[in-house]
């Protein structure tokens, strides 16, 4: 990819999640459903961080370590939250639980995603091998999370 291209495609996968969300909560306000906003949001972000736990941060080096570690942290908080997402839609009708817990997910989002994107994105097209940089480029195209994969901080949570 041209040089800016990774940061900025990763920056736009932000804005898809949180337009999906954002969809999903207003139809709801307005009193409509749009339950496959919040899914497809919901799916992305999910692959959205499998492609920065296992692509994007292991290129970054050690100079990253302590922000890296944060990032780690909040995916896993994230993914718990996307976990009672899932588990309250599948119990019916969105609520207003729901709505609640897109709340706090829009949240979690918003500041993870005010540190992620000056720290790690903004380096993501300089500080990567080219074999890794096409290896993201490629991913962000068409690649897909494997089955049953969890954030590493969520699989660290189900031990304890």
């Amino acid at each position: 990819m041209d040089s800016g291209i990774l940061g900025a495609a990763l920056e736009r996968e932000h804005r898809e999640i949180d337009q999906g969300i954002e969809e999903f909560s207003s139809a709801q306000a307005e009193g409509g459903h749009r339950v496959e906003s919040l899914t497809r949001a919901m799916q992305g972000l999910r692959r959205h961080i499998y492609l920065e736990e296992e692509l994007l941060f292991p290129s970054m080096g050690s100079a990253l370590a302590i922000p890296m570690g944060v990032m780690l942290r909040e995916h896993g908080e994230i993914w718990r939250t996307l976990d009672a997402l899932e588990s309250q839609l599948s119990e019916g009708d969105p609520t207003d639980s729901v709505l609640g817990t897109c709340r706090v997910l829009m949240s979690q989002l918003d500041a993870h995603n005010s540190k992620e994107e000056p720290i790690f994105y903004t380096r993501a097209d300089t500080a990567l091998t080219t074999s890794t940089s096409a290896q993201l480029g490629s991913f962000l195209d068409s690649g897909r999370m494997p089955d049953g994969w969890v954030c590493q901080e969520a699989r660290s949570h189900k031990g304890r």
